[in-house]
C-alpha cells in the first residue's frame, strides 16, 4: 500500500504516539557489542556511524552521548515523497521552542525532542492535528 501523500490528510491522520523510554544519538566506529534488536535507528556519516539507542544501552555500552531525547512517532503511513509534513510539524514544534531531530523511515516519521519537552509536544502534534491546517 503507497503512503499518503495529502499534506491535509497527512496532518488530519497523524496520530502522534509518545513511545516509552529515554534515547540518545551516539557516534561508533564500528557496531562491534551493539545488538541490531537495540539499534533504534543507524546512519553512515563520513565521521562515523551514528546510533540512536534506548538511553539504557548506551549507558550499559558505556557510549557517551550529550542528547536524552524522547521519541514520538505519526502513526499515519506517510509517503516519503510526500511534501510539507515535516515542515508542518517542525514550525509548530519551533515556534514553541522545541527543538526536533526527524528521522523519515519507510512507513512513519519519528520525531526526537528533549526528553523534557515530550508531553509538550505530543500536546503540540496532537493540536496540530486535530486544526489539520499547515499554514
Amino acid at each position: 500500500m503507497p503512503g499518503e501523500t495529502n499534506l491535509t490528510r497527512l496532518l488530519r491522520t497523524m496520530q502522534p504516539e509518545l513511545q516509552p523510554g529515554t534515547y540518545v544519538f551516539c557516534t561508533v566506529t564500528s557496531l562491534d557489542g551493539l545488538e541490531v534488536a537495540d539499534i533504534v535507528g543507524l546512519f553512515r556519516e563520513q565521521e562515523g556511524l551514528t546510533v540512536i539507542l534506548p538511553q539504557a544501552t548506551a549507558d550499559r555500552l558505556a557510549l557517551p552521548y550529550t542528547f536524552v531525547a524522547a521519541w514520538l512517532t505519526l502513526t499515519v503511513h506517510s509517503a516519503l515523497e510526500a511534501v510539507g509534513l515535516t515542515a508542518a510539524f517542525a514550525r509548530v514544534l519551533a515556534e514553541a521552542g522545541v527543538s526536533c531531530n526527524v528521522v523519515a523511515a519507510y512507513y512513519h516519521d519519528h520525531i526526537f525532542v528533549a526528553a523534557a519537552d515530550a508531553d509538550k509536544a505530543l500536546r503540540l502534534l496532537q493540536q496540530l492535528a486535530a486544526t489539520g491546517a499547515a499554514e
